[in-house]
């Protein structure tokens, strides 16, 4: 069943680094994660005075950025997914090409994330696999370049006298029209205001020195999903806390099932309480696959939490922390 779904793509004019949850400024991820960006819109709704309802849920779900490549305005862009937690089927006649090289493989264009969800075999008489990225597509491989540069990092807490130190900081940079995109579900109204803010304000890293900033343009994605009865598997294209530990247990059912798990917390961003750090919480990760019979297509499961500190112990910072863990997922055939 062929389903056409919304994007936003990001198209960077300022250079960005994007964290790791190990804090290590040397290494920049080529993804955003939909909690962060979820929160970067959230924030940026706050600047301007716009109400944040209750829950901190703002009436859509979006999947995390991935990338995309696109040379110029007028070209048609190639879209990637995340490689699944699950094997991938793939035939190759050239006998240079090993198990390493097709490991290495992290992203998958949508003709390709087509058949890996639908369980196909991949069938490639030459490739060319010296890349992270699969696709038939004629594309620049190093559309995304890195550049480490020295910098100097000044204590948080200013009360406390200590000399700078010195670390290096790994920016990306998109060649071209390239970027990240990402996929949306629910009213759109709040997410145009915030990205009209945001896109200025910038994301990542350094975003205080001009990092992270881009323009951004909509889009539309097919994606061709599995038309099975009983599909008794889900992937998860976002960063997802199950809404229960019922869910979790019956989420995690079989021997199919494959993910990965991150830390997600952080700094707190609103002055004077930057020296602070968010309560924590793991997340499954996006590409994981779960046990899950899909009643709809297109299915948003997951909870939104509140990491704000302990407020007897630590500090009041006056409204709620959200973290988004809503996914959104489609099936996938194991």
């Amino acid at each position: 069943m062929k389903k056409d779904f919304l994007i936003y793509k990001l198209h960077f004019t300022t250079p960005l680094h994007l964290g790791d949850a190990r804090d290590d400024y040397s290494i920049s991820l080529k993804s955003v994660s939909s909690d962060t960006m979820y929160a970067a819109l959230t924030a940026s709704l706050a600047k301007i005075g716009k109400a944040i309802p209750p829950n901190g849920d703002l009436g859509f779900t979006i999947s995390s950025l991935f990338p995309f490549y696109q040379k110029d305005t007028k070209s048609k862009t190639v879209l990637f997914f995340p490689r699944p937690y699950k094997k991938i089927n793939i035939n190759i006649e050239d006998p240079l090409v090993n198990a390493k090289m097709i490991k290495r493989i992290a992203w998958l264009d949508v003709d390709y994330f087509n058949k890996v969800i639908n369980n196909e075999d991949i069938f490639l008489e030459h490739a060319s696999l010296n890349t992270e990225y699969l696709t038939d597509k004629v594309i620049d491989e190093k559309f995304i370049t890195s550049d480490v540069s020295p910098r100097v990092k000044v204590p948080r807490d200013y009360s406390v006298i200590k000399d700078a130190t010195p670390f290096y900081m790994d920016r990306i940079y998109f060649k071209n029209y390239s970027g990240l995109y990402f996929i949306v579900s629910g009213d759109v109204n709040l997410l145009n205001t915030a990205l009209d803010i945001l896109q200025y304000e910038g994301i990542g890293t350094d975003r205080n020195v001009g990092n992270g900033q881009f323009i951004y343009d909509t889009d539309h994605i097919v994606i061709d999903l599995p038309i099975e009865k009983d599909t008794q598997f889900a992937l998860s294209l976002s960063m997802f806390i199950p809404e229960s530990k019922k869910q979790l247990k019956t989420m995690l059912t079989g021997e199919n099932v494959g993910y990965d798990l991150a830390r997600r917390g952080g700094w707190i961003t609103t002055p004077p309480f930057n020296t602070y750090r968010k309560n924590a919480i793991y997340a499954f990760t996006h590409g994981s696959v779960f046990s899950k019979k899909m009643v709809n297509t297109v299915e948003i499961m997951g909870k939104i939490v509140d990491l704000s500190p302990d407020k007897e112990d630590v500090v009041d910072v006056g409204h709620s922390i959200w973290r988004n863990g809503k996914s959104f997922f489609v099936p996938i055939v194991v």
